[in-house]
């Protein structure tokens, strides 16, 4: 999403654009997302939710993201919602296909498919978006956990850590929380999970369950969002745990679902199971969705000399938590696009 923000901001303002993309088609995660764009409804909640990010970049993505939204709708992005379907938060849910497609219509440029950029050129500002580290088991491994064979990956898998490697070739510096992801506990193998499952078939009932590892180990839950149950089974044996929930609480809601509806979607998946007379339990694998540290950048999105950076290869914002990626991949992609033409004239 970033990268297509950054390219039709910029076209907005007259400048010519080459866009790299690893993948066949554009869009990268933003086009498997539920397309929820949001942010919390008070800044403090922002800071209590995300307490290691850093305020400058919090409160940029904070205050700027309503008029995005608007910049979005003026583009021709579809909303299929005007709400998010969570009180702590406000936004807009857009159809992924069609926010996809609006973005490609105003960046008004040549897309060059499965061409990754390899290196910046010296010449004009460069913008990276390349969506992070989450597809690079030696980075994640590296980094946030040595079960990484075992993630399922949530994500595109352009999410390579390209730009990472590319900012700090060109000066840059690492973020804080390098070690932090987000992502969903998903039915765990040998369920069948394409990337159109991503979000129907995601098991986020772990505060009402009771969370173990394969050595009986529990976990409480301590989050709404359940990032940090995602996180703890990323470090677990095999990045496995089982949810086992009492019957009672199968009828519980969770953001539009039953904890019975989402546990019968990951048994038809084929996900391992395990049912007795008081309750149930679906083995789950960690998904890994996006890393959460990445690239340090200052309040213009800048990186280094003649290089800026947006969406999933910056880190600071959500550390500590969780908050939308594509949020600050709108705000950061549009920012980057608007201080790299600055600093060029």
């Amino acid at each position: 999403m970033a990268g297509l923000v950054a390219a039709a901001e910029a076209r907005s303002r007259g400048a010519a654009v080459a866009i790299f993309e690893r993948l066949d088609r554009p869009g990268g995660s933003m086009l498997l997302s539920s397309g929820v764009i949001w942010r919390y409804r008070d800044f403090d909640r922002f800071r209590r939710e995300c307490p290691g990010g850093d305020p400058v970049l919090q409160r940029l993505v904070y205050d700027r993201l309503d008029e995005d939204l608007e910049w979005l709708r003026a583009v021709g992005a579809p909303v299929v919602a005007e709400e998010t379907g969570n009180p702590l938060t406000t936004g807009l849910r857009f159809d992924p296909s069609g926010l996809t497609a609006a973005l490609v219509r105003a960046a008004r440029s040549e897309i060059r498919l499965r061409q990754p950029l390899r290196e910046p050129p010296r010449s004009v500002p460069v913008v990276l978006a390349t969506g992070g580290f989450a597809a690079s088991r030696e980075l994640v491994r590296a980094h946030v956990t040595e079960q990484a064979d075992h993630l399922m990956l949530r994500a595109a898998p352009g999410s390579a850590g390209d730009g990472l490697r590319l900012g700090l070739a060109a000066g840059g510096s690492r973020s804080p929380g390098l070690d932090e992801v987000y992502g969903r506990n998903m039915p765990a193998p040998p369920a069948r999970v394409g990337e159109r499952d991503f979000v129907d078939l995601a098991q986020l009932y772990a505060r009402h369950a009771v969370v173990t590892n394969r050595r009986d180990e529990v976990y409480v839950a301590s989050t709404w969002s359940e990032v940090d149950v995602v996180q703890w089974t990323a470090r677990q044996p095999g990045a496995r745990a089982w949810f086992e929930v009492p019957h009672e609480r199968l009828d519980e809601r969770v953001r539009g679902r039953t904890v019975g509806e989402m546990i019968a979607a990951a048994e038809a998946a084929g996900a391992p199971m395990r049912r007795g007379r008081r309750s149930v339990a679906v083995e789950t694998v960690a998904g890994i969705t996006s890393t959460l540290g990445g690239l340090r950048i200052d309040g213009g999105a800048r990186v280094a000399h003649g290089v800026w950076a947006a969406g999933g290869d910056v880190g600071g914002i959500s550390t500590g938590g969780y908050s939308s990626g594509l949020a600050s991949a709108l705000v950061l992609g549009r920012r980057a696009a608007q201080s790299a033409l600055a600093r060029r004239a």
